[in-house]
C-alpha cells in the first residue's frame, strides 16, 4: 500500500472520528468580496467541511474584509472569519483565537504606467485610493501613509471601484492588499498600461514599528505592468479565526479539514498553495484555539 494511501486512510478514519462534535452545528463563515480569495477559499471550505464531516454547510457570508470579519465575530453574527493579523491583533479581543495561518496577503500600490508618481513619496499630495471602509486594506493603508509620512488626498475606495477610478483619472494611484494573483489587477493590466510601486525604501521603518509585517516580492510575471524588475512590498498574514464559542472538539475537525481540502482550495485561489502546516501554527500574538493547538500537537508541529 503506498504511503499516500495510507495518509488519506488515517485522514478520513480522524474526520470520521469528528462526525459527532460536528453533525449539530450551524456555522457561519465571514469572507470578503464576491471576487477575492477570501470569499472564493470560503465557500469551498464550507463545502469540504459539510463533505468531511456531515455537517450543515456552513454559510458563507460576502463582506467588506478583514475589520467587517471581526466586527461580526465580535457580535456572534459570525462563528469563523477570515482577517488580515494587523486587524485582529489592533482589536485585542481575548475570545479570539486562530485556527491557522493561512497564507499572506501582498500590498499593491498601483499607478497608470504614464504616471508621473515613480516612488511612494511621489503619493504625497496626490489623490489615492485607501480601500473601503470596513476593509483591511484601509488599516494598512493609512498606517503606511501615517508611518511614511505622506500627506493624500485619501478616498475610501474597494478594490472595484479604485480600478474604475484609476480607470478614469479620477484618482492617481490605490493600494490593494491581497493574495497573488488579484484578478481585478491581473485585468487592469490587460486593460491599461499599469505600475506597481516598489517599497523597498520604508519596509524597515514599517517592519520595526510593526513586527507582524513582512517583506516580499512581486514576480513580474504575476501582473501585465511596465514593471522591469520584481517589486518589493509589505506582507501580512492571514488567520482563519473563531471564538471561545467554538468546541475544542470542533476546531480540531474543522482545522484537521483545512488540510485534508489544500487541492480542493487551491483549484479554486493559487493563495492556497501557501497553506502549510508547519507555518499554520505561527499566528501569534492573536493564540492557537485549543482545539486546534490539540490537533497541531498530535501532528508534532509544537
Amino acid at each position: 500500500m503506498s504511503r499516500k494511501l495510507v495518509t488519506l486512510i488515517a485522514v478520513l478514519l480522524v474526520l470520521a472520528g469528528c462526525t459527532s462534535v460536528t453533525e449539530n452545528l450551524r456555522l457561519t463563515i465571514a469572507t470578503g468580496f464576491s471576487s477575492g480569495v477570501y470569499y472564493k477559499l470560503g465557500r469551498a471550505l464550507a463545502g469540504e467541511w459539510s463533505k468531511q464531516t456531515g455537517m450543515a454547510v456552513p454559510a458563507v457570508l460576502e463582506t467588506q474584509g478583514s475589520n467587517d470579519n471581526v466586527n461580526r465575530l465580535e457580535s456572534g453574527e459570525a462563528d469563523i472569519a477570515f482577517s488580515a493579523a494587523d486587524v485582529a491583533v489592533d482589536r485585542r479581543n481575548e475570545k479570539f483565537s486562530a485556527l491557522a495561518r493561512i497564507y499572506d496577503d501582498y500590498l499593491h500600490i498601483v499607478v497608470r504606467a504614464d504616471s508621473p508618481i515613480r516612488t511612494m513619496t511621489d503619493l504625497d499630495g496626490k489623490r489615492v485610493g485607501v480601500g473601503a471602509a470596513n476593509s483591511g486594506v484601509i488599516t494598512i493603508a493609512k498606517r503606511v501613509l501615517d508611518i511614511t509620512k505622506i500627506n493624500a488626498e485619501t478616498f475610501e475606495y474597494g478594490l472595484q471601484r479604485s480600478t474604475e477610478a484609476l480607470r478614469n483619472r479620477e484618482i492617481d494611484a490605490f493600494f490593494w492588499s491581497g493574495g497573488l494573483p488579484t484578478d481585478e489587477i491581473v485585468q487592469l493590466g490587460k486593460d491599461e498600461n499599469i505600475r506597481l510601486l516598489d517599497m523597498s525604501e520604508q519596509m524597515r521603518t514599517i517592519r520595526g514599528d510593526f513586527g507582524y509585517y513582512g517583506a516580499a516580492t512581486i514576480p513580474l510575471s504575476t501582473y501585465r505592468t511596465a514593471n522591469t524588475v520584481p517589486v518589493t512590498t509589505l506582507t501580512v498574514p492571514n488567520l482563519l479565526m473563531v471564538t471561545d464559542r467554538l468546541s475544542a472538539g470542533a476546531a480540531k475537525a474543522l482545522t484537521q479539514g483545512i488540510f485534508a481540502a489544500q487541492q480542493e482550495l487551491a483549484n479554486v485561489s493559487r493563495a492556497a498553495n501557501s497553506i502549510d502546516i508547519r507555518s499554520a501554527v505561527e499566528t501569534q500574538p492573536v493564540p492557537l484555539h485549543p482545539g486546534a493547538r490539540e490537533y497541531y500537537r498530535d501532528e508534532k508541529r509544537i
